[in-house]
């Protein structure tokens, strides 16, 4: 997608898509390297949140508010999971 300078708010997401990106690959490697489970967590959480930005970001690109929906179920989804998982080790470490 070009970037588009037409307003300031496409101008920040246009700026905003490949910095978000780039953070994505770095939490990638992050899940991937680890070292502990934590970190995994930690990078499998900022992974969703990351993509939560892309999607928003892409929703005012392309005109779509209703990808904001999307976005939206993600965040709920994404939470859920948090806490579920941190529950999980609190009854493991325990």
């Amino acid at each position: 997608m070009p970037l588009d300078f037409s307003t300031p708010v496409s101008f920040a997401a246009s700026v905003a898509m490949p910095l978000l990106m780039a953070g994505m690959v770095f939490a990638f490697w992050r899940l991937a390297r680890g070292p502990s489970l934590l970190d995994r967590i930690v990078a499998l959480d900022l992974i969703a949140a990351l993509a939560i930005g892309l999607i928003a970001a892409y929703s005012v690109l392309a005109g779509l508010p209703v990808m904001l929906d999307a976005a939206a179920l993600l965040a709920l989804t994404a939470f859920l999971g948090t806490v579920a998982i941190a529950r999980f080790l609190e009854r493991r470490v325990s």
